[in-house]
């Protein structure tokens, strides 16, 4: 190599990585042991604030220092003073960490270490939105493609000026040294993973963090080849992003992988390193730890549902005890004023139907809280719509007036049942917080038939179940509107929402192949519109079985169950249904009778069972032992069946009527309810 092309090489490699730099969100400086900057980067402007002209190589720490305190960025006080203080202690040269809250509300970290000859790297990180979820490395790439355009016009005049005068170029190679030594502390305290893998994939570059991600000391990756660095497994997973970035394209992805035990995530960007004559030479890979972020994001995402849900407490209390009332009275009454079976009926009727509307609460709600991917089922959207019109009601104040339009017949559309309903009560809940003082929200479903207006949606034409919701609110302005989708958005204050039920909405909608459209303006309120592919089902859900047609069978049931009331009012049923019955109170004497008593046909136990034997493992025991015997599971809780799978026993879900009973013991053998 000629003397003068180890600087140009060597410039490359620095204007690269300071390009890298200003990439990043988080601010980086170096000051030396004078206090005077050696190197900074553009993010550390723009979050302190500070104007371009101020950063130069040689500025001095008091001049930033001073530019704040005239700002107020240190509150009242004598500026003076102020200035003279943080010098002083950094001139100190100590380690510290930091948090600084600006004027305008803006919280940044500030974390600085010495340098080996005094001096020090401080970074600042911009922490206002507790730390949640940002892209610590920006795509800019035409702006990125400018700069390797404009620095290899300046590196060819340099190259050509450096030909002139060796003393010349030996300077700047010893220049060059030292920023490199500089450089390269820099990177080895940065928390981010930088690398450099050459065109024929062997590393010519790694700082301390990405070798401590691999596990590899920085030594032993220079030179690695980069499959056998990364391993087998996960070089297949990221094989198409490198194959991309030596063809010269530059990309960011996500990947996992697993890390002492544990799955670990980490986004990276790949920047081809591009010679004059258009040639790839390699690519440099700029990567982040987001372990830590993905973990955020799943307790963020399960939090916005738990806020709805928190939101429908005080209703659901409400109901529950208006529920109550009417049982307790009634069967008080029954039990204080004895009356003949024709009166009966009249005090029965109510009693059991509000044990139902109690039934029917609970599921819906235990529907909306569950974690699960999306499980979709043939939905007439317009019934379940208005089946929550209880939940609706109790989420409004009374200063909302709500109406609704939907047709008698019914619209069917393929769609999560539970995620639908959680994403129609978050627009409920938007509506809500967009009438303080009250307005005026309206709900509508009805089949179309979009021709020219799915370009709208971004759906091709065809018959679609479109669903309305419309406020007369305070409306949205055309930027708030324009990123109304984005993950964490929100213009609600802290602790009001997570800035998820818009875009979590968004996917449910596209997964189940419908669209979504925001219509707004600023006191105008704003219009919800979502489009699901219409289906037609044909299947018709089977006749309940007669209690004649059941009476044929009068095989003998085991009944396994905890709770005595429980177990006396389900013994009634199945003695109504004309089956023998014998009783357990838990799994090991369930098992005792089954060893002794030939003739138990049946085995209905509940799953949830106090000792060590559980419903679930009294039935894998059972069916081990005697396959003849059929099994039937029952419980309080619709998650218990969460886990069931292909060849498990039916599940009955309590309450159930003696109707349900029948046909669940019909179905035994035959699969899942």
């Amino acid at each position: 190599m000629e003397i003068n092309e180890r600087p140009r090489a060597d410039l490359e490699r620095f204007t690269m990585l300071q390009a890298g730099l200003d990439l990043l969100d988080q601010g980086m400086t170096v000051f030396d042991a004078d206090l005077r900057l050696v190197a900074w980067n553009a993010p550390f402007l723009r979050l302190l604030g500070f104007p371009a002209e101020l950063a130069f190589v040689g500025a001095t720490f008091e001049s930033f220092i001073r530019h704040n305190a005239k700002m107020g960025e240190y509150g009242p006080g004598d500026a003076d003073s102020q200035v003279r203080a943080r010098v002083a202690t950094a001139a100190g040269f100590a380690p510290h960490t930091t948090e600084r809250v600006r004027p305008n509300g803006q919280v940044l970290r500030l974390r600085g270490e010495p340098l080996p000859d005094k001096g020090f790297i401080t970074l600042y990180t911009d922490i206002t939105a507790q730390r949640r979820i940002e892209a610590l490395i920006q795509q800019q790439n035409a702006q990125l493609e400018n700069r390797v355009l404009l620095r290899t016009a300046e590196l060819q005049n340099a190259n050509t000026r450096l030909s002139l005068a060796n003393d010349e170029n030996e300077r700047i190679a010893a220049a060059l040294q030292r920023s490199e030594s500089r450089l390269r502390l820099i990177n080895d305290n940065m928390p981010f993973l930088i690398g450099y893998v050459d065109k024929d994939k062997h590393y010519q570059y790694a700082n301390k963090g990405y070798s401590d991600w691999f596990g590899v000391p920085i030594d032993a990756v220079v030179g690695s080849y980069l499959p056998d660095l990364i391993g087998a497994e996960l070089y297949a997973q990221l094989k198409g992003y490198i194959e991309q970035a030596l063809a010269g394209k530059q990309l960011t992805y996500e990947y996992q992988m697993q890390r002492d035990g544990q799955t670990v995530y980490a986004r990276s960007t790949l920047v081809p390193e591009i010679s004059p004559d258009n040639e790839t030479l390699g690519f440099f890979t700029f990567s982040q730890n987001m372990t830590e972020q993905k973990q955020m994001q799943a307790a963020l995402v399960q939090a916005q549902k738990m806020e709805s849900l928190g939101q429908l407490t005080g209703g659901l209390a409400h109901d529950f005890n208006n529920l109550l009332t009417v049982i307790i009275g009634t069967l008080v009454g029954l039990q204080e004023h004895p009356l003949h079976a024709a009166e009966l009926n009249k005090f029965v009727a109510p009693a059991l139907q509000s044990a139902r509307r109690g039934a029917q609460l609970i599921k819906r709600l235990l529907t909306f809280s569950r974690q699960h991917p999306l499980e979709p089922a043939a939905v007439d959207v317009a019934q379940m719509i208005g089946d929550m019109g209880t939940l609706i009601r109790r989420s409004l104040p009374d200063a909302i007036t709500v109406s609704t339009d939907f047709p008698v017949v019914a619209i069917e559309c393929m769609v999560d049942p539970a995620q639908f309903e959680s994403a129609l009560l978050n627009f409920i809940m938007n509506a809500r917080d967009a009438m303080p003082q009250g307005g005026r929200l309206h709900i509508s479903a009805r089949a179309v038939d979009l021709s020219a207006e799915a370009c709208a949606f971004a759906v091709p034409p065809g018959a679609y179940a479109m669903i309305e919701v419309a406020d007369s609110g305070c409306g949205m302005d055309a930027a708030t509107l324009a990123r109304a989708y984005e993950p964490f958005f929100t213009t609600k204050r802290f602790g009001r929402g997570s800035g998820l039920g818009l875009s979590m909405a968004y996917g449910l909608v596209k997964q189940s192949g419908g669209g979504i459209l925001l219509q707004s303006q600023p006191g105008q309120g704003t219009t919800v519109r979502l489009v699901l592919p219409l289906t037609h089902g044909d299947a018709k859900a089977p006749c309940p079985p007669s209690d004649t047609a059941l009476l044929h069978a009068r095989e003998l049931v085991l009944l396994v169950e905890d709770e005595p009331d429980v177990r006396r009012v389900v013994r009634q049923q199945l003695t109504d249904l004309g089956h023998p019955v014998i009783e357990a109170e838990n799994g090991v004497q369930a098992l005792q009778m089954v060893t002794q008593v030939a003739a138990i046909a049946i085995v209905l136990c509940d799953v949830v069972m106090p000792g060590d034997i559980s419903g679930a493992q009294l039935a894998r025991q059972v069916t081990a032992s005697h396959p003849q015997m059929r099994i039937l599971l029952m419980s309080g809780y619709n998650d218990d069946a969460a886990e069931a799978g292909p060849g498990d026993p039916p599940l009955l879900t309590k309450p159930f009527t003696r109707q349900d009973l029948a046909r669940a013991l019909l179905l035994t053998g035959k699969g899942t309810l």
